[in-house]
């Protein structure tokens, strides 16, 4: 029967499509609970951690820790996914990311902190399975709806990712009443929610989109080229088709460094200044909807105006976030919600237009693979960028740190600038790699 499948599927661009369609509204009910489960760790992980340790420069070690758990979990989800395909991948990852919210909640109760970076660990599985999970709408997609694919599984996110941080509050008094730490209560929601997300993909996503793409490799169909598109679905047969992996992932990892960094030390200093936990969870669920929310416009910007323009505008936003926060007063709670709507901004333009670089060049064979490691990358720079700040707030302030993440989004002009003279030379992706 799946040989019959995918026979209908590629013979016939109505069932190709509803395939497609069917693939991305299963992901984006995933992605809803996805996004409740990974804004624990962004809303109150360094709270939670200066509660059981004391101390700045560790504040931003549970941002470090899930972040470097969700590297390990990018690879091991890449690899599984290529050779098992998305649902066997994506399921995995999000249930490890339940045990691991799960885990927390005991390390908190108990007080336990080696048990409570061994579960932040594992907690990041989470995130990197609900980062991976966007490419999942891609497997199927046109050529020319691939950001748009990326921007609607993204942009589901933000229900979840928005309404977490908003119930830090009644969560945490939910948690007391149960006596466990309060901080430790949005992490009582990321266990349900990532568990929610599993069920919905082990159930609802047959046939498997990524296997059936991996079966439909062949001459290329009419139907997979927009009119006038110059890519090809098979980029390993450009030469230098390299560069645009190398430059998608360049500007994720650079994208989500000064991202990280910045969104790790906000809570903390707004907690410096007197702001309460309801305040901390508005102005952190008000980036993450910056974040996911616009996903929807940036897409299809990104398919029309292109690629390379929209990572230039992100360096832009992201130096104007780091700008607002640097030279925002502490207490000035309007300012600091600017500037973290603006870090969100810049991050979704950069994410996404990095990702459909990568779905441009890489060819199903070795797609998931490819994706995998790439993730891997953006994971260890989010470990590095959050393991710093703490760091660099101990060592200076808040605004040197907001500041220096600024500057270093504007890295991304040299990359665009080389990706526009790379494809200069190459003709066969001048249309979708240079736009």
């Amino acid at each position: 029967m799946k040989l019959d499948l995918t026979s209908a599927v590629y013979d016939s661009p109505d069932a190709r499509n509803a395939l497609y369609r069917r693939s991305l509204t299963v992901v984006v009910c995933s992605q809803v609970f996805g996004g409740a489960g990974l804004a624990a760790g962004v809303t109150v992980g360094a709270l939670l951690a200066q509660q059981m340790l004391g101390g700045e420069a560790i504040a931003g070690l549970p941002v470090a820790l899930f972040t470097l758990g969700s590297a390990v979990a990018a690879f091991g989800v890449g690899r599984l996914t290529q050779r098992s395909g998305r649902r066997l991948g994506l399921v995995t990852g999000f249930l490890a990311g339940a045990a691991g919210a799960a885990g927390i909640v005991v390390a908190a109760v108990l007080d336990n902190p080696p048990l409570f970076f061994v579960c932040l660990f594992v907690y990041g599985a989470g995130t990197a399975t609900n980062l991976q999970a966007r490419y999942a709408g891609t497997d199927l997609a046109p050529v020319g709806s691939r950001a748009t694919a990326v921007s609607v599984a993204m942009v589901s996110t933000t229900l979840g990712a928005v309404a977490g941080p908003n119930l830090v509050q009644p969560l945490g008094n939910l948690a007391a009443e149960l006596g466990i730490p309060a901080l430790a209560g949005p992490f009582l929601l990321a266990a349900v929610a990532y568990g929610l997300a599993a069920a919905v993909m082990f159930v609802f996503l047959r046939p498997d989109p990524f296997m059936v793409a991996r079966a439909l490799v062949g001459p290329p169909s009419p139907e997979l080229l927009p009119p006038g598109d110059g890519a090809l679905t098979s980029p390993r047969r450009t030469p230098g088709s390299g560069s645009g992996v190398i430059v998608g992932a360049t500007v994720m990892v650079l994208t989500q460094v000064a991202m990280v960094a910045i969104m790790t030390m906000t809570p903390v200093q707004m907690r410096h200044h007197h702001h309460s936990l309801g305040q901390v969870g508005f102005v952190i669920g008000m980036h993450i909807g910056a974040m996911y929310l616009p996903s929807v416009l940036t897409g299809r910007l990104v398919d029309s105006v292109g690629r390379l323009p929209m990572a230039l505008s992100a360096a832009v936003t992201l130096l104007a976030a780091g700008l607002v926060a640097g030279l925002s007063p502490g207490d000035s709670m309007p300012l600091l919600t600017v500037a973290l709507v603006l870090l969100g901004l810049g991050w979704n333009f950069g994410v996404i237009s990095g990702t459909a670089l990568i779905v441009d060049w890489t060819p199903v064979e070795t797609r998931a693979r490819t994706q995998g490691s790439v993730d891997v990358l953006i994971a260890l720079a989010g470990a590095g960028g959050g393991a710093l700040s703490g760091m660099v707030v101990g060592a200076s302030s808040y605004a040197v740190l907001s500041l220096g993440g600024g500057l270093l989004a504007l890295l991304l002009v040299p990359v665009v600038a080389w990706q526009r003279g790379a494809s200069r030379g190459n003709d066969v992706h001048v249309e979708v790699s240079a736009r």
